[in-house]
């Protein structure tokens, strides 16, 4: 047997110890937003700092301005070196009564499709992700007394909180975060069958605006006709920033976008991801993405622009005839590849000031913007991990793309010079940030497996 069959082994024989170890955690109350649980956080971080300690690493908790991060290292070697990013923190729980059972007491549940589940809050997000990981760990520790590459373990405490301290500690910190390769749980597999690594990210703008035409509200008997309304002259931005082909219409806004390799299209191709099974979910049937273009890519490797919100005049019960005096809306951009957030963010601005009347005027608050994440896609650990999952799960990852963001994998690359591998064993069905959070019994026991094979790959 291999050391790698070993390693295996030990996994599948531990697999009820390792699952206790993860309800010891998932008890913990570490809900980041609210200050009333600061201590539990700060329990989290102790409890997940003394079980490291036990499977060899250097561990200890490194204050932040906010929660503290849990820092976890093994001796570094000759060989390559990476660096482990996780959460030890969850969401709020509320509203507390569409919970089954109480959201800190983890049970074995059964779905009614015969899937054995774990139920807590934070069994996927992300404290299920993180201890797959650390199971994998101890299983080579208990088989060989080593690790097969050298690990630096950042496990965080905020990042259900925006991670707002987190960027500025990694700046302070680079020589201690030091390795060749970046590894990130907090991501989900294509479906229960199948595993995936994320490639890429899209990056952000998020811009509020805010136009003010007259001093007041206005009697709409009397001025309308003659004053300008805030909220038309927002409805026209918002009509011209897309054309008939679902093209955003910014100048310059698709430079840097490139185009999707052919052998992932044709990957993706086979997935059968269609209209009817993601927008039927949700009660609608037809993409409004950019004609032409299949769905995956208009959720995955497309950039995009929506507006998230509308402000403006009446809005209570009945009826009041006003001209607002201003309105403002919310508005949020996804970037891909190579797309710049500054220069992004100068255009649409320039765009609607070129759209709103000399007498009226014009405000910008601007939120902290980030640049799209994309992994090479024949980089070399990345084709070490795929081969891995694949004799773990029997069938190839599939290569996707994130429609979302994860800012702290931006700071690795532009503090840490660090590409990120991103490997997760979530499903859409997992509830997350829902009332009765779940992981699949199967992800965190062969997510564990995976982790395994993905060290040993990494060693290669």
């Amino acid at each position: 047997m291999s050391q790698l069959d070993s390693v295996l082994a030990k996994i599948d024989a531990d697999l009820d110890s390792s699952i206790a170890r993860l309800f010891d955690w998932l008890r913990i109350r570490s809900i980041s937003t609210d200050p009333a649980f600061a201590a539990e956080c700060r329990k989290a971080a102790e409890w997940l700092a003394a079980d490291l300690r036990t499977i060899g690493f250097e561990t200890g908790l490194r204050e932040t301005g906010g929660h503290p991060v849990v820092l976890g290292k093994s001796p570094k070697g000759a060989g390559k070196h990476a660096l482990f990013y996780g959460h030890y923190d969850v969401q709020p729980v509320d509203p507390l009564d569409l919970w089954e059972t109480p959201p800190f007491e983890p049970r074995i549940a059964t779905l009614p499709d015969g899937r054995k589940v774990i139920s807590a809050r934070g069994a996927c997000d992300d404290k299920g992700q993180v201890m797959t990981f650390v199971e994998a760990c101890r299983a080579w520790k208990a088989v060989t007394g080593s690790l097969p590459v050298g690990l630096t373990l950042l496990i965080e405490g905020a990042e259900e909180d925006g991670s707002k301290n987190l960027p500025e500690w990694v700046a302070a910190n680079k020589a201690e975060l030091k390795a060749d390769v970046a590894l990130v749980c907090d991501t989900g597999m294509w479906d229960k069958d199948t595993p995936a690594i994320t490639s890429s990210l899209r990056g952000m703008v998020y811009e509020e605006v805010i136009v003010t035409c007259a001093d007041r509200d206005l009697h709409s008997g009397l001025f309308g006709g003659a004053a300008m309304n805030p909220i038309r002259v927002l409805g026209r931005v918002i009509a011209d920033l897309h054309d008939a082909d679902g093209r955003i219409t910014l100048p310059g806004f698709y430079d840097g976008v490139r185009e999707t390799p052919t052998q992932v299209l044709e990957q993706w191709k086979t997935l059968n991801l269609t209209p009817e099974e993601f927008l039927g979910q949700v009660g609608l049937k037809n993409p409004a993405g950019e004609k032409g273009r299949m769905l995956i890519e208009q959720i995955q490797s497309r950039p995009t622009c929506d507006v998230n919100g509308i402000i403006g005049g009446y809005t209570g019960e009945g009826a009041k005839t006003v001209i607002a005096g201003k309105a403002s809306m919310k508005v949020s951009f996804r970037l891909v590849d190579d797309q710049d957030p500054e220069r992004i963010s100068d255009a649409f601005k320039a765009f609607v000031r070129a759209r709103v009347p000399a007498d009226c005027s014009v405000e910008f608050i601007k939120h902290k913007g980030s640049r799209a994440i994309a992994l090479p896609f024949d980089m070399p650990d990345l084709v070490r991990a795929k081969s891995a999952l694949q004799d773990e799960w029997g069938v190839p990852p599939v290569t996707i793309g994130s429609g979302g963001s994860i800012p702290i994998v931006g700071d690795f690359k532009r503090m840490l010079g660090l590409d990120s591998l991103l490997v997760g064993f979530g499903l859409d069905d997992d509830r997350v940030h829902s009332p009765n959070e779940k992981y699949d019994l199967k992800s965190f026991h062969k997510g564990t497996r995976s982790w395994a094979r993905i060290l040993a790959a990494l060693a290669e």
